[in-house]
């Protein structure tokens, strides 16, 4: 899915580009470590370095110390577990709280969208809570592809919505390993414009609104990646939060995501790797989960005027909101620790790959695919679209930078060709 929503009013590139290795650095302006209205840069002390891995050790317990730790069905947890919760008062935020954040945020790929200040402020507050896991995210996806593409250059571009937030696009292209990487983050609030509450109100949604306008607030981290070599897949995640204010000053609320897989050529191993992972990051939480959310996946990503799947799947999830907010958000944020473990031990096997003209033509046939379903079906695009003041650019960073349609392409029968299309036409179960 594409990323969820995005501003408009684009303020550039911000100075700096991550580059592979085992350092970073970025050059911001002096001041203090709040993230001042109209996307200027005050970070930090003048120029600092740190490895880019180095904060995202410490990330988990930090998050912790900090409290961050269809309607589908979650299993319940114990009584006592959620009653121990309901009874715990939120402690007040200490000095060492705040320098625990400050330090968190310094590994992310620019300040955050909400200035530290605010995020301090209702720091128990789901809004808080799950901006700083989707940046993590964004800040740990961008250094693992740093990391692998040596020639790779992150261009990271701060945006504002005049209507209400903004967020952080962090794009690569032309690498050595990736033609195109895009991870986003955004955190926008404001009024849903009607078309985009008739598109929740087709998903069963009731939707009260008060003088015609419906409050909302929306976060998410979203990615799209796709290499050169055909023989890497491209994989598209997005995690992602919702509010809604009724008319009667009521909340609704609920999370969304997932992560897929699309390989040009089948290669079982992998998708057995890929697969296993995300299943395990389910288990954690519910045995059920996994084959509920990759049957979901499957009918999701399904490119009705073609018959066939965009890809081999993964997981994905929408309008999540039981069995409590809390437990939820633990398990979006365990789906969201599995990126980097599903996908890059896959880049890595394949980077050195050797590949013919016939077999880059055959990616491009089959990026013209993902253009289709992306542009027809996607939820996150259209729904993008529908809202006033969206960012095109960051909606439509989820396509390839080329694609190609040949007119009536068929492959060979019994070629690695019609082997992919094979599995896309037929889902096959690959954690088992």
């Amino acid at each position: 899915m594409s990323l969820l929503l995005c501003g408009v009013r684009h303020f550039g590139a911000r100075g700096f580009r991550l580059r592979s290795g085992p350092r970073c650095s970025r050059i911001f302006g002096s001041g203090s470590l709040e993230s001042p209205p109209g996307g200027s840069s005050r970070w930090g002390d003048g120029r600092w370095q740190r490895s880019a891995f180095v904060w995202s050790a410490g990330a988990t317990a930090v998050l912790a110390g900090l409290g961050l730790m269809r309607r589908a069905e979650m299993k319940e947890q114990p009584r006592r577990q959620q009653q121990q919760q309901h009874l715990e008062p939120e402690k007040p935020c200490g000095k060492k709280d705040e320098e625990d954040l400050a330090r968190l945020c310094e590994g992310f790929m620019a300040p955050p969208v909400s200035g530290l200040r605010e995020l301090r402020d209702r720091r128990g507050d789901m809004r808080s809570r799950m901006e700083l896991l989707i940046m993590e995210t964004q800040s740990q996806v961008c250094n693992a592809l740093a990391q692998v593409d040596r020639g790779a250059a992150f261009t990271v571009d701060r945006w504002e919505r005049k209507e209400g937030g903004g967020g952080i696009s962090c794009v690569l292209q032309d690498g050595e390993i990736f033609e195109k990487a895009g991870v986003n983050v955004s955190v926008v609030f404001g009024h849903l414009s009607e078309e985009a509450a008739q598109q929740m109100r087709s998903r069963g949604k009731t939707l009260k609104t008060k003088s015609g306008k419906l409050p909302f607030c929306a976060m998410g981290v979203s990615s799209v990646i796709h290499p050169k070599n055909p023989y890497i897949p491209t994989i598209h995640f997005n995690y992602r939060y919702f509010e809604i204010e009724d008319a009667d000053g009521t909340k609704q609320w609920w999370f969304g995501g997932g992560t897929d897989l699309t390989p040009t050529y089948l290669n079982e191993e992998d998708a057995i790797h890929f697969h296993k992972t995300l299943k395990d990051a389910c288990d954690q939480h519910n045995p059920e989960l996994y084959p509920k959310f990759k049957k979901w996946c499957d009918e999701y990503f399904y490119i009705k005027h073609r018959g066939e799947r965009r890809g081999i799947g993964g997981i994905f999830f929408d309008d999540l909101d039981s069995p409590s907010k809390e437990e939820v958000f633990q398990f979006v944020q365990s789906c969201a620790k599995a990126i980097v473990p599903c996908y890059i031990p896959i880049v890595k096997k394949h980077s050195q790959d050797k590949f013919s003209p016939k077999e880059k033509l055959w990616q491009q046939i089959r990026r013209g695919r993902y253009v289709e379903f992306n542009l027809v079906y996607d939820r996150g695009t259209k729904f993008g679209l529908a809202t006033p003041g969206s960012r095109i650019e960051s909606i439509l960073m989820s396509l390839p930078l080329t694609a190609r349609w040949e007119y009536m392409h068929l492959p060979p029968e019994n070629s690695k060709e019609a082997e992919i299309l094979e599995v896309l036409r037929h889902p096959k179960d690959w954690a088992q």
